[in-house]
């Protein structure tokens, strides 16, 4: 017999799981609505987990946040809007990171609501079922941010529509020899949504693409610049997934004596602050890094109040053109 979840008592009540949630924890709930959960517990036998009940002591007004590397700008940025706004609100922000491994991310979800934390934002790189596992057990708000899953609260990045509006700007400026150096697919956003929004407009125009794969590091990046050096004029554009990786191959064709964007362009994405003041400015899709962790902050308290959010959420983004794409047409 399927075990009963607290999804299934909200969705058989008619509210939200944090409602669920919050009346299991003795936290304020509507008469009316408590003596419906009420009811539907009855009804379906349902056995409270046990590792939740361990968390019924009064919460801290601490928000958890898990980050994937400490040194990636687009954290450091979102950790920033989170922290302002939770501040300006009496909470306080506790950042665990995990090295990019997913074992450490899975245990920092249960070992974050040992802490009392009264919600988790997560930065995540991917989603597994044992994720959703433990988010399901510990039974506090859990807000993604970058990654999307139907049963989480998701603050998504339109990776895919970014990538293809800047992609078909590159197809109007004539490229249709093509380099794209991307990450693992592991990796939904950057790795498939990034990548597909890319190939997606480059097809349409006939334009001729190859894929490199790599890692987010710049250090991996530089030799495959340096790889590519010996192409230039053959391939027009080398388009990058992060403002890192193009780092890297800017760096790798340098050591090569390979002129950007005289022999060959080279683009971004993230709008990182050094693409602008780097020589050639990188062309790239700026992400509202920090506004997404205010956004963040807003709607995992808004979680804790019971209200309703959208289970999907999306960023906006900007096109900034730069120097380090020619217009070849």
């Amino acid at each position: 017999m399927k075990q009963v979840t607290i999804r299934d008592i909200a969705e058989i009540a008619g509210v939200a799981k944090s409602t669920v949630s919050r009346y299991l924890n003795g936290g304020s709930v509507g008469k009316a609505t408590r003596e419906k959960i009420d009811r539907v517990i009855r009804e379906t036998n349902y056995e409270p987990n046990q590792f939740a009940q361990s968390l019924k002591s009064k919460q801290t007004k601490m928000i958890g946040v898990i980050v994937p590397r400490l040194d990636s700008y687009a954290a450091s940025r979102t950790m920033m809007g989170i922290d302002e706004l939770l501040t300006e609100v009496g909470y306080q922000m506790l950042v665990v990171n995990t090295a990019q491994q997913t074992e450490r991310e899975i245990e920092q979800l249960y070992n974050l609501a040992k802490q009392k934390v009264a919600g988790i934002i997560w930065l995540g790189t991917t989603v597994t079922k044992r994720h959703l596992e433990a988010i399901s057990t510990i039974q506090i708000p859990v807000l993604l941010i970058g990654q999307q899953h139907d049963d989480v609260h998701s603050l998504v990045y339109p990776d895919h529509e970014a990538a293809y509006a800047l992609g078909t700007q590159f197809t109007e400026w004539g490229h249709r020899n093509v380099v794209y150096v991307g990450v693992y697919e592991s990796d939904i956003a950057v790795g498939q949504d990034r990548r597909d929004g890319f190939l997606k407009a480059f097809q349409e125009s006939g334009a001729h693409v190859r894929v490199i794969q790599t890692t987010f590091k710049i250090e991996d990046a530089i030799p495959i610049g340096e790889q590519l050096a010996s192409e230039a004029g053959s391939i027009s554009l080398i388009v990058c997934a992060t403002d890192n990786i193009a780092l890297g191959v800017l760096k790798g064709l340098a050591n090569r004596d390979i002129s950007v964007p005289k022999d060959v362009s080279v683009s971004g994405f993230g709008g990182y602050d050094f693409t602008e003041v780097f020589h050639p400015s990188i062309t790239t899709v700026q992400l509202p890094h920090r506004k997404t962790g205010e956004m963040a902050a807003n709607m995992i308290l808004q979680l804790l109040q019971g209200d309703t959010v959208a289970m999907k959420t999306f960023t906006n983004f900007e096109l900034k053109v730069r120097e380090s794409v020619d217009n070849i047409k």
